[in-house]
């Protein structure tokens, strides 16, 4: 073959990379407003595909309507629930707010009271900054309570004008689980073989990335569930207030490796010793460290293996750097990101050892004869 066509040959692959690569741009572009939709249809249609499967297999030739059934499975148990938790959440924080507003939530007492504890120099620091009184210590807690409820005022507002966008983006999330369960295997079988990776390598990076996804998704939200429903009741059953908007909080902190749940209930218990309620104190602490805190190193393993997890310091500053960019989706994206960060690392270093295995055991042979 002469240069010439070699050379058209590799214009011609070229054109189509970069024709590739603006079209894939473009539609990125195109569905950016609903990222967060599509994002949450394959965490849907990755968690509820066992399901999907067992129901198709009790009824062959109806995909759609194993599709369809699984896709009401999911908003029975998944989309109503959450709606109405997040009803009952907004009450939940506007009745705590109230009673903090009146004084019922003695935060300023507990704050004057673990004064009396601090050393000098750290006394001598909150006058410094206007907190060594108890009217300007009031004055700092009211403001701040002004301003947190001018905040989440505004994002009451804006929850309502927003009221159509967010249901277009349930119904376009819906809409795409429903297909992503019925063709989401043979979507699958498209991407692996456009992936221009070797077999072996497109084997590797599927794997690692496909056991990382089960871990954020089928680990992590599950124990979040879980340490926010075990949390908030543990909170109810002690009469602290606000037993949902804790148990939520605490929810969402699990998501952090580490310190998680420990930012609600250590501070909560800290303040309970403060006030004078001493035996809630213990109890919280002893719930916290013992059943709280515990169930994330008994449920994740049996969930998805210990094999399947990536190190927690990698979790952490993934999930913090997710979060930081991308707000609640970087939760699940940041996690992601890092596994296929690791899975590429990964095969680019077997990349080497498997080339230098042939030589290596030639030169063996070789020894030997």
């Amino acid at each position: 073959m002469s240069d010439g066509v070699l050379h058209e040959i590799d214009l011609a692959r070229g054109a189509l990379l970069l024709l590739v690569v603006l079209a894939t741009l473009a539609f990125m572009w195109l569905v950016a407003p609903f990222a967060g939709a599509i994002l949450w249809a394959v965490i849907a249609a990755v968690l509820f595909d066992p399901l999907n499967t067992r129901l198709f297999r009790a009824m062959p030739r109806r995909r759609n309507g194993a599709a369809a059934a699984t896709l009401l499975i999911i908003i029975g148990m998944v989309v109503v629930p959450a709606m109405l938790l997040g009803a009952a959440l907004l009450r939940e924080a506007t009745a705590f707010y109230g009673r903090a507003r009146s004084g019922e939530i003695d935060v300023a007492g507990f704050f004057v009271s673990a004064q009396g504890h601090l050393p000098d120099w750290a006394r001598n620091w909150l006058k410094d900054v206007g907190l060594g009184d108890m009217d300007g210590l009031q004055t700092k807690l009211g403001q701040g309570f002004a301003d947190s409820f001018q905040s989440i005022a505004g994002q009451i507002v804006n929850i309502g004008q927003g009221a159509f966008g967010f249901f277009l983006a349930l119904g376009v999330m819906l809409y795409l689980t429903f297909f992503l369960l019925r063709d989401g295997h043979a979507l699958a079988a498209q991407i692996d073989r456009a992936i221009p990776l070797t077999l072996p390598q497109r084997v590797l990076l599927v794997a690692k990335f496909v056991s990382v996804i089960r871990a954020t998704i089928k680990g992590s939200l599950i124990v979040a569930v879980l340490q926010g429903m075990i949390g908030g009741l543990v909170f109810w059953a002690l009469g602290i207030p606000g037993a949902l908007l804790w148990g939520v909080a605490m929810g969402v902190f699990s998501l952090f490796p580490a310190i998680g749940t420990g930012l609600v209930w250590v501070p909560v218990t800290l303040y309970l010793i403060a006030t004078g309620a001493i035996w809630q104190a213990v109890a919280l602490g002893l719930c916290g460290f013992f059943i709280i805190s515990s169930i994330d190193n008994v449920v994740r393993p049996i969930l998805v293996g210990r094999d399947a997890r990536m190190p927690d310091y990698v979790v952490l500053i993934a999930t913090l750097g997710g979060f930081e960019l991308m707000g609640f989706n970087g939760f699940v994206i940041g996690p992601v990101i890092a596994a296929l960060f690791m899975a590429v690392w990964e095969i680019f270093a077997e990349g080497p050892r498997r080339a230098s295995a042939p030589a290596h055991r030639h030169a063996s042979r070789r020894s030997v004869e």
